[in-house]
């Protein structure tokens, strides 16, 4: 453990946050010495960075580190793996620590995915009093590094049925119901679509429709039902239209959503927010073989739209439309689905910027806020139904690819928002589930993105 929730000791080193505005008047009652040492190092307080203040005996007496604020959610993230193994504290000397912050920030700094190879050393541990806050932080952590985790495990290792059995660990956990509709059980319980794509894998990896449905004790029945969508692509080969070389060396992390909604549900359960919650995730390999789905081809979904195929690789939205059609007939409050959906969203906003659509330009703008005060930021675009007709088939109600590249994320969200009707509200989200490149707490690999922002605003929705 990086955190651990005790009464700090004696031994442990104090770690004392600044910043560049405060170094000065945090640091004036040291004696000129130690003051002239920070200098020499070039400390000046700037945020991820960090500076050994020795004894007299050359012993590490205590730590400064600079931070951007002390409640930011990766304020000591840059610290775990940097500052020499031991045991550490938080000081007094500068600003005053946030639990919550300091509990995930240092937890998240400490991550690594050693499900392969072992971590290069052990992260330096902090010592944390107990508190509401510090159990907080604790519980986002370990929230957002099994989403990690399952985002960086190869195909080889969660198939379908591997993400079925994660769900499942997290049911047992919670106390939640767990069901999955496997193979050519989807078709006789009407889910064609799911099947349609999922089809060509082995039978060892059958597409399938997994379920986890949770209420906390003695909640009220008429409690507003909150669902869950995760596009659950474990691998994607693009299918017939088969990807490059390029396009598909991270194909393992197409289940992002799914890990997403599968992490926000669970702290949804861990919190006991006052909700009937279900979470569908639609499950397959988009592989190829004899019995692919093909371009041209044309299904009839749940919802009893006929969809045409344009592009086998254009596979999310055709899994996801009958998990949301599903969703829908239960009327919930809210419905709420996250996908490593298009390239056309990273082109527009990047991999740190997930796409929002929303029907509702108030609720967008709200959660934006928040997600800009949680820095865990997305970004709201357009359901503009002035594009609709480029997703309008010659032969069939829709096509799952739209006439041009223009505003294909766009595209994919009016595709989706048809299976949604008009009077419940959803959200859907459009993310990357991955680091390109290393920041501190964030290293190169799988992300959880906007769960922690929906969780607040779940919270606020829901108090």
């Amino acid at each position: 453990m990086t955190v651990t929730l005790k009464k700090p000791t004696l031994a442990s080193i104090p770690v004392h946050l600044t910043d560049r505005a405060h170094l000065a008047a945090h640091t004036a009652a040291l004696p000129p010495a130690q003051r002239q040492w920070l200098a020499t190092q070039g400390f000046s307080g700037a945020p991820d960075t960090h500076a050994l203040l020795p004894d007299d005996q050359g012993h590490l007496q205590a730590v400064w580190a600079g931070v951007r604020s002390a409640s930011h959610p990766y304020a000591l993230s840059a610290l775990p793996k940097a500052l020499p193994a031991g045991r550490y504290c938080l000081g007094d000397a500068g600003m005053q620590a946030d639990a919550e912050a300091a509990a995930l920030s240092w937890a998240l700094g400490g991550y690594s995915f050693t499900r392969y190879k072992p971590a290069r050393r052990v992260p330096a541990e902090l010592l944390l009093a107990a508190s509401a806050g510090a159990q907080r932080g604790l519980l986002l952590a370990d929230a957002i590094a099994q989403t990690r985790d399952l985002v960086n495990t190869p195909a080889e290792h969660l198939g379908p049925a591997d993400l079925a059995d994660a769900v499942q660990a997290v049911a047992r956990l919670h106390g939640a119901k767990f069901k999955q509709t496997v193979g050519d059980a989807l078709l006789k319980a009407g889910f064609p679509a799911i099947h349609a794509v999922g089809r060509a894998a082995d039978a060892a990896r059958a597409p399938r429709l997994i379920e986890l449905r949770w209420a906390p004790p003695g909640l009220r029945k008429n409690a507003p039902k909150l669902t869950l969508v995760g596009k659950g692509v474990c691998f994607d080969s693009g299918g017939l239209d088969i990807k490059g070389a390029d396009g598909m060396r991270q194909m393992k992390k197409d289940m992002g959503g799914a890990a997403n909604a599968l992490g926000l549900a669970s702290l949804v359960m861990a919190l006991k927010l006052p909700v009937q919650l279900t979470l569908l995730i639609p499950a397959v390999e988009n592989a190829i073989a004899g019995n692919a789905y093909r371009p041209g081809d044309v299904f009839k979904t749940r919802a009893g739209l006929h969809i045409e195929i344009g592009n086998t690789d254009a596979e999310g939205r055709v899994i996801l439309c009958d998990a949301l059609a599903y969703a829908a007939e239960a009327a919930p409050d809210l419905v709420i689905d996250l996908a490593t959906l298009t390239g056309a969203a990273r082109v527009a906003l990047g991999g740190q910027l997930p796409a929002l659509f929303c029907r509702s330009m108030a609720m967008a703008r709200d959660i934006v806020d928040l997600g800009l005060a949680q820095h865990d930021p997305l970004w709201h675009l357009p359901l503009w139904a002035g594009y609709h007709g480029g997703i309008e088939s010659d032969i069939a109600d829709i096509v799952n690819t739209g006439r041009g590249p223009q505003a294909g994320a766009i595209n994919a969200a009016l595709f989706l928002e048809d299976f949604m009707p008009v009077d419940i509200d959803w959200l859907h989200i459009d993310l990357f589930a991955w680091n390109d490149s290393p920041r501190p707490g964030r290293p190169v690999g799988g992300e959880a993105q906007t769960i922690r922002t929906l969780l607040a605003w779940l919270q606020q929705r829901y108090a």
